[in-house]
């Protein structure tokens, strides 16, 4: 639920454990409440339900829990009322990073969020300090079906797509953020397997660690900030970030 479009990304959370997994539910439902309470239960008239259905999916969250989020937020039993709120900051060697909570109680959430970033070499700044550096891109990660390359873009700028990347098991495709839910639409009715479709935030610039006691830290920090129930997205432009492989 982080980076800045590396599809490494997606291939590692493949390799979760039960507990991230458990943990990566947990963020999708509070996702889709917030959805369902903004938008409606319908995922026909709600577009970005769609969008979080598909994203419960791909992540193997069961149908049966799917359905109850969603009936829970549309009726009277959910009493949480979650909040958006973004928090930007500098981790060790200058590294921009967006945090995007969802969260119910805003100074809890600020104080770890700040306290994270103090824990880690980092600091958190104010509104605005580092997101000009970063730009909102769709992206849709689509499984590699073995098709021709041709065939692949054909299909891909067919979709909605404005480009579009081959890995060996993977094709991460970009488009404009507002039509995410048509170029995952049009893909799956070409007969590709989405493993993800979400806006994300994609830096201009990279910055490089070189010192292995700041990238210990930045990591951590990453790794505590991605750790926290309230935080849903983490977006970073660490150039040089290790790939952990997959178990």
């Amino acid at each position: 639920m982080s980076g800045h479009s590396k599809w490494e990304n997606i291939k590692r959370k493949k390799g979760a454990t039960d507990a991230a997994r458990a943990k990566i539910f947990t963020k999708i439902g509070r996702e889709i409440s917030v959805c369902v309470k903004q938008g409606g239960a319908d995922p026909a008239g709600n577009a970005k339900l769609r969008d979080l259905i598909a994203k419960a999916k791909s992540n193997n969250v069961p149908n049966d829990n799917i359905d109850r989020i969603i009936k829970k937020a549309a009726g009277d039993g959910d009493k949480n009322n979650y909040e958006s709120m973004v928090y930007e900051g500098y981790g060790p060697c200058g590294v921009a990073v967006i945090v995007e909570c969802l969260t119910d109680n805003k100074n809890r959430t600020a104080g770890d969020i700040r306290h994270f970033f103090d824990k880690f070499g980092g600091n958190m700044g104010t509104s605005g300090c580092v997101s000009f550096m970063f730009s909102d891109v769709g992206t849709v990660v689509i499984e590699n079906n073995g098709a021709d390359e041709d065939k692949i873009m054909e299909d891909c700028f067919e979709a909605g797509a404005d480009d579009f990347n081959v890995e060996d098991d993977v094709i991460g495709i970009s488009c404009d953020p507002n039509k995410v839910s048509a170029v995952r639409e049009a893909l799956e009715g070409m007969g590709y397997k989405v493993l993800s479709a979400e806006a994300e935030k994609v830096p201009s610039s990279y910055t490089t660690i070189e010192d292995e006691d700041a990238m210990k830290k930045m990591g951590l920090l990453l790794e505590y900030l991605e750790d926290d129930d309230d935080v849903q997205n983490v977006y970073h432009n660490w150039e040089n970030m290790p790939v952990e492989e997959e178990e």
